[in-house]
């Protein structure tokens, strides 16, 4: 398998102790849009201790209840999209681990977001949302919310975050095959923040962060003609700056940063920051895609 181009299978993490609709509604969505199919998958953590009396009622009722989420998930799934081609697993493991290893064959993985605090979202054998974000091998959206995009009386659009880093360019690719299925515009946002100590020209150094951005996002706008694009250089904060541009967004896209280290280190701060400012859907994009 080359790339994620190849896969043709959608997952969705599906926890039945939270709302999932909101996660499996974006799914759906993104599969009917690509043509794929869609995966809905459950993970129940194994039995710790066969010999132990109070274990093996937990987990039964973990994986049952397991089951009927599964159930009810895969039919509302298919009732939004009626010529969805689903499948639905209960597998059992912790569920980071487990749906960190189908990132290898998903061609994107969508997942519900718990609002676990900072500590937790490390420490916690509840955290999803950033184990799997950080060291997935496709794609990571998360939605938090409703799910459903807000009507604003504008065009939808999508938000990439743009540094002119192997990550940002994975991230523009998906951004502009996402926006030209969507047939949204696509707004390619820089951050530029001032260095403390300088002996350049301000405007010099913003002119010269504007003709960076142009350049790095003219390649892809000739690939892809239908997509109307804006770009622009805002200085101030990464997080802030593109939590703001995204406020109304289809969804905001980055890059992730980072290689080996803590998982959470991984994941990148403007990524961490995201998942805890952005109202809209976050992606993350790997800059390795292959298995």
């Amino acid at each position: 398998m080359s790339s994620t181009a190849a896969r043709q299978e959608i997952v969705v993490g599906v926890d039945p102790r939270e709302d999932w609709h909101p996660a499996v509604g974006w799914a759906a969505d993104e599969a009917h849009r690509r043509g794929i199919g869609l995966r809905l998958v459950v993970a129940v953590p194994p039995l710790h201790d066969p010999r132990r009396p109070g274990d093996a009622p937990r987990y039964w009722e973990a994986e049952e209840t397991g089951v009927q989420a599964l159930a009810a998930a895969d039919a509302w799934a298919r009732e939004r999209q009626p010529e969805l081609d689903t499948t639905a697993s209960v597998l059992e493991g912790l569920p980071a681990p487990t749906l960190g290893a189908l990132t290898r064959e998903a061609r994107m993985v969508v997942l519900g977001s718990r609002h676990l605090n900072r500590l937790q979202e490390i420490l916690s054998a509840n955290a999803v949302v950033v184990p799997v974000s950080a060291q997935a091998h496709c794609p990571v959206v998360v939605v938090g919310g409703s799910g459903q995009e807000e009507e604003t009386g504008q065009p939808p659009y999508l938000v990439v975050g743009v540094d002119g880093s192997e990550p940002s360019k994975a991230a523009l690719a998906l951004a502009f095959e996402e926006a030209e299925l969507r047939g949204c515009e696509l707004r390619a946002v820089a951050v530029w923040q001032p260095p403390v100590f300088s002996f350049r020209d301000g405007d010099t150094q913003l002119d010269a962060e504007r003709r960076l951005l142009a350049e790095t996002v003219a390649g892809w706008a000739g690939k892809y003609p239908r997509v109307r694009l804006t770009h622009e250089v805002v200085t101030g904060s990464p997080v802030e700056v593109l939590a703001d541009a995204a406020e109304h967004a289809v969804a905001v896209v980055v890059g992730r940063r980072g290689e080996g280290g803590h998982m959470g280190m991984r994941l990148g701060s403007v990524v961490h920051g995201l998942l805890h400012r952005a109202h809209c859907p976050v992606i993350t994009v790997p800059v390795v895609v292959e298995p």
